[in-house]
């Protein structure tokens, strides 16, 4: 009888371990990172038995909370007052109007904010202590205190619904990833060439004509010749509908920014009204990619109808800002228009580009009669700046700090870093996109308070924001694999500041994050095993280094078979020996578990490889990720993109490259390859000139054409005539920029682009 009294009591201990483990806590790994962490032992149990109270100004948010728990967890909260509760309260000694307090422990959590914002963030911070999934009826939740706010008060992603259209419920979807992210604008690019997306009342061909196209561009526009799909596309969001998303996005602490563009892009627009444009005549939305010369024409018809617009859409949406484009506007039409060139001299402007300003300041004037500001598109800066616009800098950053000197707002939203449509990753399988090359880290590295900005310059600094545009992004499948994780990413860059954040750090947390990605149903790309390599060359001694941003083992081959550890391949410690031409690959596995694509990497040992390097100008900052030693480092770049490490770009610029060798060598040939895409600025130089010198400056020099063939890649092959062949100690080759693009070309007017491969020699 005693010995079975032990057994119970044993049993009884046993079942209360076991129960205790079960409600072992999460380690928090909140996205974006909170200002300040304090983390105790003891935990927090969630369960049927917990009551929530709320003040009333917070009652809204509590409500989410209560709903979100018995939608994705099945609990439901008591309705009695109990010990064991979650509370809401007022604290006005938080400065930051979106900053909070959370602070747990054994018997409350109690989220304290000064505004109903600040109380939605500390519940978001909340959720991501719960696991992502689980059917347990009591949930531990780690101890901690969190004082969190962001570092800007803009944190914003764009959606453009005018390439291709997206539904009402994905909307809903993206403004919850969203507000999980605490990001807390929302653009929403309504009004394209290619498509009118709002209802507008007053206006009904905006909906039965400018809303949808003929059909639609198959593949690349870089793709010649263009093909299309002979399918009408479109669709519009009813004003109902619009007022369902602004009410939903509200509801998570979004402001939504409709953006309406002018006097670019509106080609849909004056497919619909042909009145509207310069010339009068018949056209047809859009069915490519690109810049359009339709613009609208500055008269008063076209006023009137953008005031009417206008009219509606503020009724819409109640936010402080209508976005109204002012990118990419040829001024063709209006240099051939006796109107246009009527109004400049009437009013005085110096050209076209002043009287694209006397257009926005225009309607500006009236959108502020609305109570209501502007943002628009750096180009808004040339030819007089609106006085009171904020400026979106999507060019690179100088429009910002143009603006911000100016003591305009800005937000930043640069190409080289919060394009979401660019390829983020090498791999040959990527889904097709406009080009670039914007990976995970160059993200997170971002910082959107430009350096050239003073400390009082630098607090016109609203934010920055992650852009999606859909050229190429047919589903919503694809514009989630497209914005996440680098929307994640982003998120941290806007609300954490540059010290509290690391790169390491984000990715082991962003790996547990993706699993809330996953009971989402969201369709993210996953790059973070894949692997990396970089060629180094210590005094003549080359090496390939590979790295993950993860702590799981590298395999890797050299024989051209797949890595495999279970055949004996071998795992990476140290930099791989390069002393000829190999091909290098390599995997990341967990044990025995592949969890990447393989890295690929050949290497062309040829006789440049590890010469001294010179260039007369700096590749563009955007696309110099390998400096001037990717033209010679026997790596090639991607034969379907110019955005990667290996290909440098250049704007603009005429091209000096000088290669000296250590000791004389012998030429027989040189050769490298240009990038061919005209929709993106990138031109073909006309030629290339090559001086090659011997070690007593003996040589010669030869002026080569380039065959401008009508291919995404030019190679150019240069070989030594027989009599020039011998032993050199120094080349330099130079290539003319291609000049100014033409007119009817998109980017007609800007300097085109230069993108340089590898430069062999052999």
């Amino acid at each position: 009888m005693k010995i079975s009294h032990y057994f119970l009591l044993f049993f009884i201990l046993i079942s209360a371990a076991c129960k205790k483990d079960v409600l072992i806590p999460i380690e928090p790994n909140i996205i974006p990172k909170p200002h300040s962490q304090q983390i105790s032992n003891d935990v927090f149990v969630l369960n049927a038995n917990t009551s929530l109270e709320s003040t009333f100004k917070f009652n809204e948010i509590a409500n989410f909370l209560k709903i979100h728990l018995k939608e994705n967890y099945k609990l439901n909260l008591s309705s009695k007052n109990s010990s064991n509760r979650i509370l809401f309260t007022i604290d006005n000694s938080i400065e930051n109007k979106e900053g909070y307090r959370l602070n747990i422990d054994e018997n409350k959590i109690q989220i304290s904010a000064k505004t109903s914002s600040g109380a939605f963030y500390a519940v978001q911070s909340l959720l991501q202590l719960l696991p992502a999934k689980t059917d347990k009826k009591e949930i531990a939740i780690q101890c901690l205190t969190i004082n969190d706010e962001p570092q800007f008060k803009y944190r914003g992603m764009h959606l453009d619904v005018g390439r291709h259209f997206f539904s009402v419920a994905f909307i809903k979807k993206y403004l919850d990833l969203m507000a999980s992210l605490k990001m807390n604008t929302f653009h929403w690019h309504l009004t394209e060439d290619q498509g009118w997306r709002i209802e507008i009342k007053k206006y009904p061909k905006l909906q039965e004509i400018a809303a949808f196209r003929d059909e639609t561009l198959i593949g690349h526009y870089s793709d010649q010749p263009h093909q299309f799909d002979g399918e009408k596309y479109g669709g519009f969001y009813t004003q109902e509908e619009i007022k369902e998303i602004v009410k939903y996005a509200s509801e998570r602490k979004i402001t939504v920014i409709p953006e309406i563009e002018m006097p670019g892009h509106s080609q849909a627009a004056i497919a619909a009204y042909p009145e509207l444009g310069c010339t009068g005549e018949q056209v047809k939305v859009a069915t490519k990619w690109g810049v359009f010369e339709e613009v609208y024409c500055p008269k008063e018809t076209t006023f009137q109808f953008l005031e009417n617009v206008i009219d509606e859409v503020v009724e819409l949406f109640p936010g402080k800002y209508i976005h109204i484009g002012g990118d990419e506007a040829p001024k063709t039409r209006w240099k051939n228009c006796a109107h246009c060139q009527n109004l400049i001299q009437k009013k005085g402007l110096k050209d076209e580009h002043s009287l694209q300003s006397y257009f926005i300041a225009k309607m500006e004037k009236y959108i502020n009669q609305k109570g209501k500001q502007i943002i628009g598109w750096d180009e808004i800066l040339e030819g007089g700046l609106a006085p009171n616009a904020t400026v979106m800098s999507w060019r690179g950053t100088n429009g910002a700090v143009e603006a911000a000197k100016q003591k305009h707002d800005v937000i930043l939203t640069p190409g080289s870093h919060c394009y979401f449509d660019h390829y983020q990753s090498d791999n040959e399988n990527e889904p097709l996109a406009i080009g670039g090359f914007l990976p995970l880290e160059k993200v997170y590295s971002f910082n959107p308070i430009p350096k050239e900005l003073t400390k009082e310059e630098a607090k016109y600094v609203l934010g920055a924001q992650g852009n999606v545009w859909t050229e190429y992004i047919l589903t919503s499948e694809k514009v989630e694999y497209m914005a996440f994780p680098r929307a994640i990413a982003l998120s941290e860059v806007v609300w954490s500041t540059p010290e509290n954040r690391n790169y390491t750090d984000f990715i082991k947390r962003l790996e547990l994050f993706n699993k809330r990605l996953d009971v989402m149903n969201v369709n993210y790309a996953n790059h973070i095993y894949e692997v990396k390599g970089k060629l180094k060359n210590d005094n003549g001694n080359l090496t390939y280094e590979l790295e993950t941003t993860t702590d799981k083992k590298i395999v890797y081959t050299l024989n051209g078979k797949e890595p495999n550890p279970l055949l004996g391949d071998k795992f990476y410690k140290y930099p791989i020996k390069i002393d000829s031409s190999t091909t290098i690959k390599a995997a990341v596995f967990n044990n025995d578990e592949k969890l990447c694509n393989t890295f690929m990497q050949s290497i062309n040992l040829h006789k440049a490889v590890g010469a001294k390097i010179s260039l007369n100008v700096a590749p563009h900052k955007a696309y110099n990720a390998g400096g001037k030693e990717a033209l010679i480092n026997g790596i090639y770049g991607n034969d379907k993109r110019y955005g990667d490490k290996e290909w440098l770009g250049f704007w603009g610029d005429d091209v000096e490259i000088t290669i000296e060798f250590d000791k004389p060598t012998e030429i027989n040939t040189i050769s490298t390859r240009f990038y061919n895409g005209n929709g993106q600025w990138i031109y073909v130089p006309k030629f290339m000139t090559f001086d090659i010198r011997r070690e007593n400056n003996s040589g010669f020099v030869s002026v080569e054409k380039i065959l401008h063939e009508n291919k995404k890649l030019v190679n150019t092959n240069f070989s030594l005539h027989k009599n020039d062949k011998g032993f050199y100690k120094k080349l330099k080759i130079t290539i003319p920029n291609y000049g100014m693009i033409p007119e009817g070309k998109q980017g007609a007017g800007n300097k085109a682009w230069t993108f340089i491969d590898e430069i062999i020699v052999e």
